[in-house]
């Protein structure tokens, strides 16, 4: 597949690795960065997408996004995994399922540019699924940089793969290609945050670390047995 990320927040919390450890499959090592494991909040729009060397559809091919994700290594290979994926798309979101077994859930999805920021609201309405919603208004207060290595920034952003298992528990990698991220310094106000409710946990009344990318080119392999 190919598609482009617009608008992009990265909103992460550190996390207890006790909390999360149990959360993530036995067979992925839940990363740490100064002895506490991540948990990421991402909302943004993704427009392009398409198999690779095809044209995308209109109607068809964008989408607002909106993911709960921390990070993992397989066999040494740093990657991230999903918790969540919201998306305002219904095929998107069926598509993804089943052939990314990745999840994905329905929602009810806003963004809207005032003034210079980026004013964002999703509320899941999968059918059966744990209540989840965010309300964000975010933007980018700096130039764009590419973080260095032994950083907090690289450590969050920098993976290349995505970590997910099949119906069976069968361990799954996707191998994801773009440019090294262009992060920005941001601010945020979060006027609600329940996206990580499902899991247990509560992130609303703590500030996080916040970075924002403008645009990013993306190509994503498909599932292989790890």
């Amino acid at each position: 597949m190919a598609q482009t990320w617009r608008d992009l927040l990265f909103a992460h919390w550190p996390v207890s690795w006790d909390v999360l450890r149990p959360l993530v499959p036995e067979a992925m090592d839940l990363d740490r960065w100064d002895g506490a494991a991540w948990l990421g909040v991402v909302p943004f729009r993704m427009t392009g997408i398409r198999a690779r060397a095809t044209v995308a559809l209109p109607h068809l091919s964008e989408t607002l996004e909106l993911n709960v994700r921390t990070y993992v290594t397989v066999n040494g290979k740093p990657g991230v995994y999903f918790f969540s994926l919201d998306a305002e798309s219904p095929l998107a979101v069926r598509v993804a399922r089943r052939f990314f077994h990745l999840p994905y859930f329905d929602a009810t999805m806003h963004c809207r540019l005032e003034g210079g920021d980026f004013v964002y609201s999703s509320r899941r309405t999968h059918r059966r699924a744990k209540p989840a919603a965010l309300e964000i208004a975010y933007r980018p207060t700096g130039p764009a940089v590419r973080s260095r290595e032994q950083t907090l920034e690289h450590f969050l952003t920098e993976r290349y793969c995505l970590y997910t298992t099949d119906p069976a528990g069968a361990l799954l990698r996707g191998d994801i290609q773009h440019e090294p991220w262009p992060l920005q310094p941001a601010a945020a106000e979060i006027a609600s945050n329940s996206m990580a409710g499902p899991l247990g946990i509560a992130l609303e009344g703590s500030a996080p670390v916040l970075h924002f990318a403008k645009l990013l080119s993306v190509k994503i392999w498909g599932l292989a047995r790890c």
